[in-house]
């Protein structure tokens, strides 16, 4: 039996093409892996390719792993009968580890299969005695590769203490940040300076000069440094480019949407040793074949560049259309949803123009309905969704918990989540990030909190003194430790005694007296305001708001947005509490987290994570959360046409993760980071969904509901008196309100409608209330009509 038997016509045809380039466009859950590895397994046993003349680019070191795996049991597959006689699953199993030894002996072993970063590592491990760097700088063959603390260890020691610059205009994260973004366009400091005219572009560039020097020194190399040099190396030495052109005959890429400019560069040179792509003829005996979907491409903040892959026919292929192409193949047959699934996301993607045009086709039948459930705001849908996995778990006795995946477009909107899973004590677990309450600003901002009520705590005092910088030295706090043991008192005794600190911390006398100052003052607030307030004035006053602002990276928006949440999550705390109280806070804070070591030790557990960590997963069941304007997508793209059709990507990849059920969540009303309860317009991306397939829900359940059946005890301040209407009561019976019909609001009693305004959704009633006159949301306001206009 051919190796091509087991394929789909689409599937043959790009595993069979040897020679030249191919662009093979692999949407989503249409068996990209699977072509890969049996393009290789075809290669070795049709055409008689050398193992060492393969090269496979995979962008994780999981899925070069899986590919290895994978190839090894199909080559083992395939020389059953050769070596045996019988079929592979007749074989004991000595035999079959034996056959697959020596496949890895004489073919996986030898593969270079993985990922950019380590396959040019190893390169350089070999060549690096070659490189003739542009300033002069040398390294060995032994360097040492430094990971991402090392590399701001490093830069900070350059910053602050080489060049003696300010901490604060030049942040070392920032210059990091800078350095990392000039290495991945191939800049070196002289090129950076010239595009970067001023001061503070001459001054990140003679940072970035002394920090090669510094890796220099070390003999180290940053993971940037694996992908610019073997550039540099390449391009500059034409012995070394071609002793590598003549040994990888055939180059394989995963993933190609996601590739950066540089990884481009890499492909070029050893692909074509050097040359023009686009006027590159001796392809005989050897080829170009990439694997990728401009309808996946969400990584442009790590400097993926999808027109890499949009340019693909122009630079390498043949340039001509779809029917009459020899360089481009579709795999358009999906193996992982439910045709109404596929037919969502197909409606979806349509809306982007800057895509390679494909439409999914589905191998399945129609499956459930798409479900969306319009929601009053954040609590209700963590409720809502906690109800529907119920509701699915009851309706389907197989579907396990780890079956189940919650996609959000931040990770501050799992606080809300994990809060109502642990309520309804359903197992789960974050990936891609920590938990909430783990989360390092989070814990910084809960120790200055504990600080503030016990300045004894130690723990809580040594974690934030220096946080933010306030130039407190290890020295200098390992000195007033010593002390306060010595005299069998708290840390807090002694830098809270002004002679004390001007004896023990020298120099950083002053930042030690301020930071008591801040916990002093933090400290008469406590008694005075909400505990919500105190959150926001110690994320305000302490200087952490500040730093994460001058930062000004993805990552520092990011812990911005998490603070944020801390203040909602206090804010909800007060509005379910009769005296809220900041102790009790901190200690439900305390309690959402616990037991988290025994939950993630569990194997059957919900998945929390971000949209863009599902990326190359699937479930059976998957949900979205909060489907809203400036949330999904966000405010950022709202005014960019290229942002916002990549948000659109975004969406299509979560759904696209699903196979059986798909369940999407909007809030009407969403208080955001650290701010009041606003309105949530439905995300334009809902519009976009082809209507007929989704059935629009709206959870009866205010969210107090399910909490009193959990907590039937405790009275929460959202409780209404017996009989009288929630919002959801309201959510407008009404098919149409008109000036003159008579209400009852639960809080300014009688009243009549006078205007209307705006219509379906967005419609709001103008109510005069005896000698007032209120605006309301008929949706949202606790109304009932009691009368119609006359």
């Amino acid at each position: 039996m051919s190796i091509l038997d087991q394929l789909n016509s689409s599937q043959r045809q790009a595993t069979a093409h040897h020679c030249g380039p191919l662009l093979v466009v692999a949407g989503a859950g249409s068996g990209k892996t699977r072509v890969l590895t049996h393009r290789i397994a075809h290669l070795l046993g049709h055409h008689g390719v050398d193992p060492e003349a393969i090269l496979a680019v995979t962008f994780t070191n999981k899925a070069a792993r899986q590919m290895k795996e994978r190839l090894e049991l199909l080559l083992a597959r395939q020389q059953a009968l050769d070596s045996h006689g019988q079929p592979w699953g007749t074989l004991t199993e000595p035999q079959q580890r034996q056959l697959r030894s020596r496949i890895y002996h004489e073919v996986t072993k030898i593969l270079w299969i993985g990922t950019f970063h380590a396959l040019f590592a190893r390169l350089l491990r070999l060549e690096m005695d070659h490189y003739q760097d542009p300033e002069g700088f040398t390294w060995t063959r032994q360097f040492t590769i430094y990971d991402e603390q090392d590399v701001r260890s490093l830069l900070k020691e350059v910053v602050t203490q080489e060049m003696n610059l300010d901490p604060c205009s030049f942040d070392p994260k920032q210059v990091r940040w800078a350095i990392s973004r000039a290495k991945n366009n191939g800049l070196l400091p002289d090129a950076y300076a010239a595009a970067h005219q001023g001061h503070r572009g001459r001054k990140i560039a003679e940072a970035y000069r002394c920090y090669r020097r510094a890796l220099a020194a070390n003999n180290a190399l940053d993971f940037d440094d694996l992908l610019l040099i073997p550039v540099q190396l390449l391009r500059d030495d034409g012995q070394v480019r071609q002793r590598w052109h003549q040994r990888f005959r055939h180059l394989l890429v995963d993933e190609y949407q996601d590739t950066n400019r540089t990884q481009y560069e890499l492909l070029r040179l050893l692909a074509t040793d050097g040359a023009d792509p686009r006027t590159y003829g001796p392809w005989q005996g050897r080829s170009l074949f990439v694997v990728g979907d401009a309808d996946q491409s969400i990584y442009s903040f790590r400097a993926a560049d999808f027109t890499i892959l949009m340019d693909f026919q122009r630079d390498f292929g043949d340039g001509q259309g779809d029917a009459d192409t020899r360089t481009m193949v579709k795999l358009e047959q999906n193996y992982r949803s439910t045709a109404t699934i596929l037919e969502a996301a197909n409606g979806l993607i349509a809306h982007n123009h800057e895509r390679i045009d494909k439409v999914l086709h589905p191998s399945r039948a129609r499956g459930r309905p798409i479900h969306l459930s319009c929601c009053d705001d954040e609590l209700v849908e963590a409720d809502a969704l906690v109800q529907t996995m119920l509701a699915a778990r009851q309706r389907n006795p197989g579907l396990r918990w780890g079956d189940m995946a919650v996609l959000y477009r931040v990770n501050a909107q799992s606080r809300v989540l994990e809060e109502a899973l642990v309520r309804a004590s359903v197992p789960y677990t974050v990936v891609g990030g920590l938990r909430f309450y783990d989360r390092r600003e989070i814990k910084d901002a809960l120790a200055y909190l504990r600080l503030v009520l016990n300045p004894a705590d130690n723990v809580s005092l040594l974690r934030v003194i220096n946080v933010p910088r306030r130039g407190i030295g290890k020295t200098t706090l390992q000195r007033l430790t010593d002390a306060g043991t010595q005299l069998g008192v708290p840390l807090w005794e002694i830098i809270s005694e002004p002679e004390s600190v001007q004896s023990l911390a020298g120099r950083s006398a002053r930042s030690v007296a301020q930071f008591v100052t801040l916990i002093n003052t933090l400290q008469q607030e406590v008694e005075r305001i909400p505990p919500a307030e105190v959150v926001q004035r110690v994320i305000e006053d302490s200087g952490l708001m500040a730093q994460l602002k001058a930062e000004g990276t993805d990552e520092a928006e990011e812990r911005l947005r998490n603070l944020g949440e801390l203040v909602n999550a206090a804010l909800q705390y007060q509005a379910e509490t009769d005296t809220p109280d900041l102790r009790d806070f901190l200690t439900s804070a305390a309690l959402a987290s616990e037991d988290k070591d025994k939950r993630d030790l569990k194997t059957d557990q919900v998945v929390l994570m971000t949209f863009h960590a599902s990326k190359g997963l699937e479930f059976p069941f998957v949900a979205l959360v909060g489907l809203e304007q400036g949330l999904f997508p966000n405010h950022r793209a709202m005014e960019d046409p290229a942002a916002m059709e990549e948000e659109r990507r975004l969406c299509y990849v979560g759904l696209t993760r699903a196979k059986d059920e798909l369940h999407l969540f909007h809030a009407r009303m969403r208080r955001l980071w650290g701010g009041g309860r606003k309105p949530a317009p439905p995300s334009c991306f809902l519009a976009e969904l082809p209507e007929q397939l989704v059935e629009i829900q709206r959870p009866r359940s205010s969210g107090v509901a399910l909490r009193r059946q959990l907590y039937p005890d405790r009275l929460l301040r959202s409780d209404r008196p017996e009989g009288r209407p929630t919002p959801h009561d309201t959510v407008a019976i009404q098919t149409a309100w008109r000036a003159g019909d008579l209400v009852d609001h639960d809080q300014f009693g009688q009243g009549q409608v006078t205007h209307c305004f705006g219509a379906g959704s967005k419609l709001f009633l103008a109510v005069k209330f005896g000698k007032q006159s209120k605006v309301l949301d008929p949706r949202l306001a606790p109304i009932r009509r009691v009368g119609t206009a006359g």
